[in-house]
């Protein structure tokens, strides 16, 4: 059995550690970079402030901090939006395999776009307080 970064690994042709979020995608069969590159948008849209860059091997947007990882795998599409973003859409991502700070869409499903953009604009907002709250204890 693959643990997740092998398994996310064996999917990656060139075997090297992606620079960019293009690099990152342009390494999956077409299908999935398509996939790949709406969930960008989608986080971008959402998150215009935000910053990409590669974290964990994963395309990551940071605003004042981490905000959501996500990366795709043989069967699904992780979504790293912490514990807390897990848990503020514990309903709706009920119907999703996952972990205490993530989320688990399968490839043969169709991708909650929209659930994403509400999950990164509550995770904009959570990282925005707390700046602003580390601001005023100086």
């Amino acid at each position: 059995m693959l643990s997740g970064s092998d398994e996310r690994r064996t999917m990656i042709t060139d075997q090297t550690t992606p620079k960019t979020i293009d690099e990152y995608i342009a390494s999956f069969p077409q299908d999935v970079q398509e996939i790949l590159e709406k969930i960008r948008m989608t986080i971008r849209n959402a998150a215009p402030d935000a910053k990409e860059t590669i974290k964990y091997q994963m395309p990551t947007f940071t605003l004042k901090g981490n905000l959501v990882h996500f990366a795709a795998f043989k069967m699904h599409i992780g979504f790293y939006p912490t514990p807390s973003g897990i848990e503020e859409f514990d309903k709706e991502l009920s119907v999703y395999k996952g972990g205490k700070g993530s989320a688990r869409f399968p490839l043969d499903k169709p991708i909650p776009y929209d659930l994403i953009s509400r999950i990164v604009k509550f995770r904009v907002k959570e990282n925005l307080e707390r700046a602003e709250a580390k601001k005023k204890k100086k």
